[in-house]
C-alpha cells in the first residue's frame, strides 16, 4: 500500500525546513525580554505557530507561567511613539504610507507586513513607519523572497543598503527553487517583506485606512 507524500506546508515539513535558521538566542529574547507570545514569535520570525512551540520545547527554552503570561498579555506596551503634531509634507508622507500599506500590506494577524519589490516604494514605506509612527529600530524584520539562480548575500547587502536595517534583523529567505520565474514578472532585487510585530500600530494603521475608506 503507497504511503501518502508528505505536502509542503504541513507542520512536519515546516519544521524541518525552518529551524535550522532559528537562533535559539533570539527567540530567547523575543519571549522573555520582548514579551512575545509563541504566536507573535512566529509572525516576526515568519514561520508557523507550531515551529516556534517546537523549537522550545526541544531548546529547552523555559515557558512563563500563569501569572507571567497573564502580564506579558495584558500589560500595555506599544513598541512606538506616533508624532501627533504633523507638518504639510508630514501628512503627505503619512498619506502616502497609509495608501502603500493598503495597497500592498496585510491586516490579518498581530504584525505589520508591507511587501514590495520596488526599492523606492520600501524606502517611502520605512520612512512612514519611522517619521510617523516612531517605531523602534530594533523590531523591524527584513523576510526575503529570491530565485535560487539569484545571488542571495548580494541581494541582502543590497536592501540593508536600501533599508538601513542591519543584516541581523533579516529573517532566513525564502528561496524559490528551479530557476524559471513562472509569473514572468521580473525581480532583479528579489521581493522584501518589512514587517513590525506590533498589533497596536497594526490596529492604527487599520484605523488610518477606514477613515480614508469612510471619507
Amino acid at each position: 500500500m503507497r504511503r501518502s507524500p508528505v505536502q509542503f506546508g504541513s507542520p512536519a515539513i515546516d519544521f524541518m525546513l525552518r529551524t535550522e535558521s532559528i537562533k535559539k538566542a533570539e527567540i530567547t529574547k523575543l519571549y522573555w525580554e520582548d514579551g512575545l507570545g509563541v504566536s507573535e514569535i512566529a509572525q516576526t520570525l515568519g514561520v508557523s505557530f507550531w515551529t516556534i512551540y517546537r523549537f522550545m520545547n526541544k531548546s529547552g527554552i523555559s515557558r512563563r507561567n500563569r501569572s507571567l503570561s497573564a502580564y506579558a498579555s495584558s500589560k500595555s506596551k506599544p513598541c512606538f511613539q506616533q508624532k501627533t503634531c504633523l507638518t504639510v509634507s508630514d501628512n503627505m508622507l503619512k498619506i502616502a504610507g497609509v495608501m502603500l500599506y493598503w495597497a500592498e500590506g496585510t491586516l490579518l494577524h498581530n504584525t505589520v507586513d508591507f511587501a514590495n519589490s520596488n526599492p523606492e516604494m520600501i524606502k517611502i514605506f520605512l520612512k512612514f513607519l519611522r517619521e510617523i509612527c516612531g517605531i523602534k529600530e530594533e523590531r523591524l524584520r527584513v523576510y526575503l523572497y529570491a530565485y535560487e539562480y539569484q545571488d542571495i548575500e548580494s541581494l541582502k547587502e543590497f536592501w540593508q543598503r536600501s533599508t538601513r536595517i542591519p543584516i541581523a534583523q533579516f529573517t532566513k529567505p525564502y528561496i524559490r527553487k528551479n530557476n524559471l520565474n513562472v509569473s514572468q514578472r521580473k525581480l532583479p532585487y528579489g521581493l522584501v517583506h518589512i514587517r513590525y510585530n506590533d498589533k497596536k500600530l497594526l490596529a492604527l494603521i487599520t484605523s488610518w485606512i477606514k477613515e480614508y475608506i469612510d471619507g
